[in-house]
Formats: C-alpha cells, structure tokens, sequence
C-alpha cells in the first residue's frame, strides 16, 4: 500500500522506520531502572515511591497578588510552587528605573526588595514547600531574599528546599537576560554551589535549561546537546574553583521541554539520563551515583500553544505531559490553555493542574517504572538521538568549548536554522498545525484574558519609595559597600549577599553593585 509521504521523520529530522524489531535493542540489554547508566529512571521505584511533583509556573503584577494564586494552586492540589519574575528582576532593575517603565509586573511577579518577597511569602510554610525560581542574572539575590524569608519564619536555611534556574549560558544562547560577561557570571553560579553545599543542603543550586533553547526554535537533539555543553561549562568551572564535583553535582538539576513529537520526546527523557550518566563519570570522575543522576523538571511547551482555537492546546498539553511522565520526570508544569494569548487566568491554571493530576492518578501510567522501556521504537530513538546530540557535543570540544562556541555565535546560528526550517514547514504544509494551517474554523473563540491592573506600576513605585525611606540608610550603605569590595576579591558573594538584602537594600542596588565592578556584557555583532 502506498505510504502517505516518501520519509517520516521526527521533529529533529530523524528518519522513522515503517516499523522496528528486536534489533533495535542493545546487545547488553536496556538495563534496570535505578541503575546505572540510568536510561530507565533514576529510581528503582520511580512514581510507585512518589509521585512527580506537580508545578505551575505562576507570577504576575505585585507580590500579594502572586501570593494569592499560589495559595489557591496550593488549595488545588499543587505540590510546589514555581515563581515567574517580571523583566526588571530579572536584569536586576527596580520598579521605578527608567527602563523598566511599563514592564513592572507584566510577565511575572515585580520583586524589588525583601518586602516583597515577604509578601510573595507570606502563611507558605517553607519547610515544607519546596519552591523553584525560574531566575538567572539575579539569582543569588533572589535566593538571598527567600534564605532571609525562611529565617524571618523560624526556618533555617539546611530545612528549605527547591531550586534556582541560576543558568546564564542559556541566556546569551536564547533569552537574553543576561547582566554581567560571563566570567563574572559563572563565579556568581560557583559561589552559589560553594554556599549552598554548606549552609543550604537540600537546595538544588541550578537548573540548567533546555526548556529555552528549545523555545527559541532547537530541535530536540540541539536541546541535549547545547544542555549538556552548558553543564559541563559550569562543572568545568566548579572544578576550576577547587570544588569536588561530588560534593556540587548531586545539587545540580535540569529543565527540559515536553514537546509535540510524542515518542521522540520520550526517548529524548531516556537518552537525556543516559548521556549525563555517562557525561559525570567518564569526563568528570564521578564516583558518587547522586552525581550520574540526571534529575530533571519538565514544562509544556509554550511555543507550540496556538491562539486559534485555543481550546486544542489542552490536547497538546496533555500529549507534552504525558510524554514527561512516560520519559520519567522529577517535576512538571503544565501550560495553561490560553498563553498564547495572555497570561494564565486562575481557571486555565487550575484545567492545567487538573491535566497533571489525571495524568497521575487516573492513567494508569504511573504505576509501573518505564512502561516503554523495551519498545523498539524507543529504544531506536533513544539511541538515535543520544548518538545525534554526541556528534554535537564533539564538535563544540573541537570548537574550544560552549563559551567559544556561544560567543562566536555559533550555538546561536543552529538555532535559528532549526527554527527557520521549521516554520518554513509549517508555511509549506509539510508539518500540519491543527487549526492554523489545516482544520481552521471561521468562529472565534471567546475566552477570558487575564489583564493587569494598569495602577499597579505606580502603586509598585510608590510602596519601593516607602520601603527606601524606612530601611536604616547607613545599614544598607555599608552592606553594599562590602558586597561591591568582596566583587572586587574573591570570597564567596552569597554572606555579602545575604546581608545586602536583609538591610532591604534592593535588587537594582546589588546589581548595580556588581555593574560598577564588572561591567555589563554586550553580544557581539555577527555577519
């Protein structure tokens, strides 16, 4: 019978065969879960012992306002919570710099100083709620601030748990926040390893991101391979500063997207696993099987999230979620049905929740460890795509490493090839996308946007201004004149840090601090 099309391939590129068979299968077999090289699970009970944690993503205008959806999500049945900031803070601008004028508050929560992150907060037991902050040029400051809120609680900082992204290289790849040039950066991310392995234990100092690179247009392959070229920068860098990496590594995270290709998604989870596994041993000497565990979070994506007909991103959602639980996640947020037209409102963020705990609890899915595991499909992927991203990683080492290959703006130009090809196949119908070049409806849907109060900038400038004029002037002076010396030294940031933000200096002060020491990083022009 004649085929469809002459080639099926995954969203990588890579060739489908019509059908798989028992040589698909390594001759040594595919192992057990919770052994190494972990390609099954990191865990030999996976979520027959606990349940992935379930996330959703949440920030929007002040920190009351933020505060309340994370108690509603919390009275829903969410397990951790994970914090959006808005522009400003993350490029460590406060509410009222000139730059930030209309920005305060739109794509997450506005955090200026201590006060906010009090409110942020506020009745959230944090010895018992883990919480990720998806931050990164900020983020030894933002995680000083919640060190500084646990205390003021009663909880000390070996009880908190949670992650920080705290993943610049991503930034300069695919997003752009970035602050400082990347030396001074990298020993903000290495100081914050250093610090949390004595006085924070339980938190995981970075998640190092794929999610964005593969918003930016990757394929999946890129995704692993510019992933791992990252962590190994930071691991390299870690070392460089004296740290053994079994005594950092079992700290470290990563965040990976759940896309629409179902089974390459899957296998890509499994050969994620596979190479770090073999990444932390072979290249870097692990001996501790906390180090070789890739432990990850997932999220929907984003770009894949239609505004036609946006009631069918529930399916996609729920097809993305399903291939992170499938491919063994530690953690997953799923996206709310109407983010391709504004931020999430409280009923779309709880349909979302509502899709995990299906997922979880209904399914059926999560009751036995790797339920593809064996699949000859999967095994063929999972190979594949390891191998693909391998060949990756092989030519950034001849390059020099990821921070050559970032600033030559090569990492930058795969990108954005993989993403041009894909849209040039969305336009030419070679890739069906339900309901926007196929299936479309005249109708439009009518559903509720989440809007932003439009006084709240102003409130937010006004409540920064009492907050400067009701702090200690010469406490914060003086902190911030230490944390500027200790820039120009070389001890640990984060106990400056820390003191900084308990005098409420604010986050425009520590970064601009930090600025007047190091400079900020301009990309440089490529032809």
């Amino acid at each position: 019978m004649k085929e469809l099309k002459p080639r099926f391939e995954t969203l990588s590129g890579i060739e489908l065969k019509r059908s798989y068979g028992p040589d698909a299968v390594r001759p040594e077999g595919i192992g057990l879960p919770g052994e190494f090289p972990y390609t099954r699970g990191i865990q030999p009970t996976m979520f027959r012992g606990k349940l992935c944690t379930m996330r959703q993503y949440a920030g929007f205008g002040s920190a009351a306002e933020t505060n309340q959806r994370f108690t509603y999500l919390l009275a829903h049945g969410q397990t951790g919570l994970s914090v959006a900031f808005d522009l400003p803070t993350q490029i460590g601008m406060d509410s009222d710099h000139p730059l930030a004028a209309g920005e305060a508050g739109k794509v997450g929560v506005a955090i200026d100083s201590l006060h906010d992150m009090e409110a942020l907060l506020n009745g959230i037991p944090l010895d018992r709620v883990s919480t990720s902050m998806t931050i990164n040029a900020t983020a030894a400051i933002l995680l000083a601030m919640y060190i500084a809120v646990a205390k003021k609680q009663g909880v000390a900082p070996k009880q908190i748990s949670g992650t920080i992204q705290n993943d610049i290289l991503k930034e300069y790849i695919a997003r752009g926040t970035y602050i400082y040039p990347p030396a001074f950066s990298l020993r903000l991310i290495t100081d914050v390893f250093a610090y949390c392995q004595r006085e924070v234990p339980n938190w995981n100092t970075i998640s190092i991101s794929g999610y964005h690179i593969r918003e930016a247009g990757s394929t999946a392959v890129q995704e692993l391979a510019f992933t791992f070229g990252n962590a190994i920068t930071y691991v390299q860098a870690a070392i460089d500063r004296g740290l053994d990496i079994d005594d950092f590594a079992p700290r470290l995270s990563f965040f990976f997207n759940a896309h629409n290709d179902f089974l390459e998604e899957i296998a890509k989870f499994r050969a994620a696993r596979r190479m770090w596994a073999r990444i932390a041993r072979d290249r870097f000497g692990a001996k501790n099987p906390r180090s070789q565990m890739l432990r990850f979070h997932a999220q929907t994506a984003g770009s894949s999230l239609t505004a036609q007909q946006p009631d069918n991103n529930v399916v996609r959602v729920t097809i993305q979620g399903l291939a992170a639980i499938l491919g063994g996640a530690q953690s997953l947020h799923t996206n709310s049905k109407d983010e391709a037209l504004g931020l999430p409102t409280a009923d779309a963020a709880r349909l979302a929740l509502r899709t995990q705990q299906i997922i979880a609890f209904e399914s059926g899915v999560a009751n036995t460890v790797d339920p593809v595991g064996g699949s000859y499909a999967i095994e063929a992927l999972t190979d594949a795509l390891e191998q693909e991203a391998t060949a990756y990683l092989d030519k950034i080492d001849a390059m020099g490493g990821m921070l050559a290959a970032i600033e030559s703006g090569w990492v930058q130009k795969q990108i954005q090839d993989a993403a041009y090809t894909y849209q040039r196949a969305i336009e030419t119908k070679a890739r069906v996308l339900v309901g926007v070049n196929e299936f479309q409806t005249e109708e439009e849907s009518e559903i509720p946007i989440h809007t932003l109060d439009p006084a709240f900038e102003a409130a937010q400038v006004t409540a920064l201004a009492r907050a400067r004029s009701g702090r200690d002037a010469r406490a914060v002076s003086s902190a911030l004149e230490r944390l500027a010396q200790a820039a120009r030294g070389s001890d640990n940031l984060m106990p400056y840090i820390l003191e900084a933000v308990e005098a409420y200096a604010t986050i425009g002060e520590v970064s601009d601090g930090f600025r007047k020491v190091h400079g900020e990083y301009r990309e440089a022009l490529t032809v």
